[in-house]
């Protein structure tokens, strides 16, 4: 009796242990995978399409965990963002970064801890690029020659390719990424052309109110210009609202020319409508890339280091109202 006891226990705790195994690796299997993502802010449309399509791709349902941080425009909010990811002992570090520089030593600490680090959108500059895994976001420079080409192509065909142009540059926040790349493509286009003249850099930090209280002020001084050439769609509202109070002529033909960049609805739907002259997209729907990146290196893959996503331009007469409905953001 004693051994069919004995043997009756050693069954239960065979199967008891057997439950706890599978206990065990079912809770295994239904671990979220841990992401912390720093976001710049919340300063155009771009950027919350942005926040959006991360969100909805690092969900629970995809099998993410994700704890988000706004940065609010600041670095500093960032640099701390990441530092309170590393004692959350995260399993993977996301950043948007607000400007280049500025990153080495805080994604050492992230690399101590072993955990990797995806940067999108901007890119950053680090003496060791082993600190980060990969990057994925758009070319800038490619967006802001995109923009040139269109707009020598505009002027000849104008029959204006000789004549002086006199051209108002709104710049995104200094030390960006895309700033700084599509800046240079300006820069470089009016060192080729002789007649190209800039008349103003205005720092319009990617927002639309800057914008607007910007070049309502330039314009003011009486000052004339023939291409507003604005690094985004927030920013072009902004000068829009400008020119209308000053009575200005844009868009359309014979107005002020207007180059933006991002094509976000509300511009694509300016350009339909002629208010705004060229749309230079920019991709914001990085969140289902950067998924796809942090399961190639759960399954032990290793991913690509830069990943350059695809990109169009739009103008009145290349767009219809289908590609504007269909918008996402």
């Amino acid at each position: 009796m004693k051994k069919m006891t004995c043997l009756v226990c050693l069954l239960l705790a065979v199967m008891l242990l057997a439950a706890c195994g599978q206990r065990d690796a079912a809770v295994q299997e239904e671990r979220l995978i841990r992401v912390g993502f720093s976001q710049v802010g919340s300063e155009s449309d771009w950027r919350m399409a942005n926040t959006a399509s991360m969100t909805a791709a690092l969900c629970e349902e995809n099998g993410f965990e994700l704890i988000f941080d706004n940065a609010k425009q600041r670095q500093e909010n960032q640099l701390l963002a990441i530092r309170n990811f590393i004692q959350q002992d995260v399993d993977y570090i996301v950043l948007a970064p607000i400007a280049e520089s500025g990153w080495d030593d805080v994604l050492q600490e992230a690399r101590d801890a072993k955990i990797p680090v995806i940067i999108v959108d901007r890119q950053i500059s680090v003496e060791d690029k082993s600190l980060y895994t990969s990057w994925v976001g758009s070319d800038f420079l490619a967006e802001g020659q995109t923009a040139v080409r269109w707009l020598e192509k505009k002027l000849a065909e104008e029959g204006r390719a000789e004549e002086p142009l006199r051209i108002l540059h709104i710049q995104g926040t200094d030390g960006a990424t895309a700033q700084i790349m599509r800046s240079r493509a300006l820069d470089e286009a009016v060192e080729a052309h002789p007649e190209w003249e800039i008349v103003a850099k205005l720092p319009g930090e990617y927002t639309e109110a800057k914008s607007y209280e910007l070049v309502r002020d330039f314009l003011s001084r009486g000052e004339e210009i023939d291409v507003v050439y604005s690094e985004n769609d927030n920013m072009s509202f902004g000068a829009i609202r400008a020119l209308e109070e000053a009575g200005i002529a844009y868009g359309g033909d014979g107005g002020v020319l207007i180059l933006s960049f991002d094509a976000v609805r509300e511009a694509l739907q300016d350009c339909l409508e002629g208010k705004i002259n060229l749309c230079v997209e920019c991709n914001p729907l990085h969140g289902p890339r950067v998924a796809a990146l942090i399961q190639q290196l759960e399954a032990g893959e290793q991913p690509a280091k830069e990943t350059y996503v695809d990109e169009t331009s739009f103008s009145s007469d290349t767009l219809t109202e289908e590609i504007v409905r269909a918008r996402d953001y």
